[in-house]
């Protein structure tokens, strides 16, 4: 049964949440106080793994404006209590229903999709939208009637109908086998009357009829559908697994009152996951206060350490050198309290770091790193059982560092999506997956908003599945997602290349393209250009872009004097390797050069001419110019000297008029210009 749609009532801050789809993974997104957490523990209650939790308290979870207003309506007769708080539309898949079409029949079915609810009354609602008819075909074709009963049988639209038939048939018949059986016993010629006996007997029901009437007895105590509810469908709906901060163990506990909350119910949501890595082990309570082989215990405890450590270090980027363990031992007096009764059981995890040869107690290490640990503790209990599972996580991030929200979008997308269904709430941006978008839902409630009240109908928590209904509050965390987005991917790649700015981005693949046309190398389509707008930029893109993991950065920027140790620090600093920082200079062989210096002078002299043509007093010849070995400081001397009419010269536009230009420029490009441009492409290249 997968989950589609969702719709909450009159619970808490929710009056009617609007129905909301749901897929594989959907994030709610909204601020603080929207109602996200309400929205997630109302579809809990629907069927939670804690049986327990299944229930509305109308006190508890009743809107506070109105719950007086709504107890005196329900005992005043005035309305019936609220039976749908949630309701949750789920979809069948084939395997699911075949067992009942085995029993009913293929099209049995109506549809695909069956609705279940609950509310304050405590009992949950099903209904699955039958075709009668269709099973009342399949049971009369199978059933073996004879012909004239089947006829009539088949014209039944439904069980009630079919049920009522055959019993007035078995009626009829019962009245004709009574008349004609006195008749053959009032035969007075003893020869005659075995067969007016035989004639009689054939007028009784038969027992395939007998045997349907039996058959269709249950299936008319409810509905048809609630009979194939109850008989096929409920060993599939999927319970659902609630975890939040308060699930998170404390890494240490005394086993015996552990055991005295169990047998009580009363038990802590911090205890969830210890007992789950406690099963998980393969272990229960009484073993641990009373083992009778120590290194059984340590194994089974070590085992399981074992299994979840590897786990949560596949996701855990933020430091790999962690190692869980745990360790049972008598209560001391010396021990925190609540664990210092002697005679008792502590059970103590540690956290072994081998990076620093340091082990500290589970419960004092970060917060994030805890909630994750805690999670796969319960989780992986939990999903030893066969039952169908759908995972809520509330705010799982909010413990988490950005590059730690990553890791949990990767290990939500790798481990839990192709086995469970999963909703979670944020308001982080980095737990908003920008690939998917479509799996964003807003959480948002106009009424914190204005101090207006609003009509009953606009009013508190609705779930938004467009976005142009939403406020730019709620929106923030998607905005913060695509802008981290579009810095990932409009310059970023796996491969990236460091210029300094957009004439690069110009000249570079403008260049490149009239190689590859001679058939020559030109920059590999692997690199992803990413101008920085300056070198003094260079170092924290660099740094920023060399953070990311499986990227690979390079560099082909301009080189001045004054930049040698920027640029030097590059890789001294270990920020790049030294074969991935290039520059213009060493393929121009002069102690300065950009980008234009790989043109031949004159070339370059004729791009600006040509797009300056209407701002220049005269034409720039070459001979006139400087001799520095920068073509663009030298242009920039002569134009002191003689001022454009309007404006000042930007080396962006000579870039754009070539790349516009190509197609009558190319041929003009000399050999020595597409040697030097060569040379720098297979240098690049040659690092991928």
């Amino acid at each position: 049964m997968r989950l589609k749609s969702v719709q909450i009532r009159e619970f808490r801050s929710v009056w009617d949440s609007n129905e909301f789809q749901v897929g594989d993974v959907t994030c709610l997104v909204g601020k603080n106080e929207a109602g996200k957490t309400a929205i997630l523990q109302a579809l809990y209650r629907l069927n939670p793994i804690i049986e327990s939790d299944a229930h509305f308290n109308v006190t508890l979870d009743y809107p506070k404006l109105e719950v007086e207003d709504y107890e005196q309506d329900v005992d005043a007769g005035r309305r019936g209590p609220q039976t749908a708080v949630v309701s949750a539309t789920f979809t069948l898949n084939d395997e699911e229903m075949q067992s009942a079409r085995d029993d009913f029949g293929k099209d049995v079915f109506a549809t695909e999709d069956i609705v279940l609810s609950r509310g304050y009354t405590d009992t949950y609602y099903v209904t699955v939208k039958t075709n009668d008819a269709a099973g009342v075909r399949a049971w009369v074709e199978s059933a073996g009637l004879p012909d004239d009963v089947k006829v009539e049988a088949l014209k039944q639209q439904n069980f009630n109908d079919l049920l009522t038939y055959l019993n007035q048939d078995s009626e009829k018949r019962q009245k004709a086998y009574n008349a004609a059986i006195a008749a053959a016993n009032a035969i007075p010629e003893p020869t005659e009357r075995p067969a007016a006996v035989d004639a009689a007997n054939r007028l009784q029901e038969s027992q395939a009829a007998k045997a349907l009437r039996a058959k269709i007895a249950p299936v008319i105590e409810t509905t048809l559908g609630l009979h194939i509810w109850r008989a096929h469908l409920k060993s599939h709906f999927p319970r659902f697994l609630y975890f939040d901060e308060y699930y998170q163990m404390t890494g240490q506990l005394n086993v015996e009152k552990l055991k005295e909350r169990q047998t009580s119910g009363k038990l802590e949501p911090s205890d969830r996951p210890m007992l789950g890595l406690i099963e998980l082990a393969r272990l229960n309570l009484d073993q641990l206060i009373k083992p009778t082989n120590t290194q059984f215990l340590k194994n089974k405890l070590q085992g399981t350490s074992n299994h979840l450590s590897g786990k949560i270090l596949q996701y855990w980027s933020q430091n790999k050198h962690l190692h869980v363990q745990f360790d049972v031992r008598p209560a001391l007096s010396g021990d925190p309290e609540g664990m210092n009764m002697q005679g008792t059981t502590n059970l103590w995890g540690e956290v072994y770091d081998s990076a620093h040869g340091a082990t500290v107690p589970l419960g004092t290490r970060s917060r994030g790193f805890v909630w994750f640990f805690s999670f796969l503790a319960w989780f992986s209990q939990q999903k030893k059982s066969s039952k169908p599972m759908i995972l809520l996580l509330d705010e799982p991030g909010l413990v988490l560092h950005a590059s730690a929200q990553a890791d949990l979008l990767a290990y939500i997308e790798k481990e839990l999506k192709p086995h469970h269904q999963v909703l979670y709430t944020t308001h982080s941006p980095f737990m908003v997956d920008a690939n998917n978008f479509d799996r964003v839902r807003i959480v948002r409630d106009r009424s914190m908003e204005q101090d207006d009240p609003l009509p009953r109908e606009e009013r508190g928590t609705k779930v938004l599945t467009d976005i142009l209904d939403a406020d730019p509050d709620s929106l923030f965390p998607l905005q913060g997602a695509l802008g981290y987005d579009i810095a990932q991917t409009l310059f970023i790649g796996p491969n990236s290349l460091i210029v300094e700015g957009v004439s690069d981005l110009l000249y570079l693949p403008t260049v490149g393209g009239v190689l590859s046309a001679a058939g020559r190398e030109s920059l590999s389509p692997a690199w992803t250009i990413t101008p920085v707008g300056g070198s003094d930029k260079i170092p924290t893109f660099v740094a920023l872009l060399g953070s990311q993991k499986k990227l690979k950065v390079a560099t082909l920027i301009d080189f001045q004097k004054k930049d040698q140790q920027t640029i030097e620090n590059l890789y001294k600093k270990k920020l790049l390797s030294k074969k991935n920082v290039h520059t213009f200079a060493e393929y121009v062989g002069k102690g300065e050069a950009d980008i234009e210096d790989m043109f031949d002078p004159q070339f370059y002299l004729d791009l600006v001419n040509e797009e300056y043509k209407n701002e220049l007093v005269k034409k720039i010849e070459l001979k006139d110019l400087g001799k520095h070995p920068r073509i663009l400081v030298n242009i920039e001397g002569w134009m002191k000297i003689n001022p454009l009419r309007s404006g000042g010269f930007n080396h962006y536009r000579p870039a754009r008029y070539f790349a516009g230009n190509i197609g009558k420029l190319a041929g003009r490009l000399d050999e020595s210009t597409l040697e030097r441009f060569e040379a720098s492409f297979k240098a690049l290249n040659a690092l991928l």
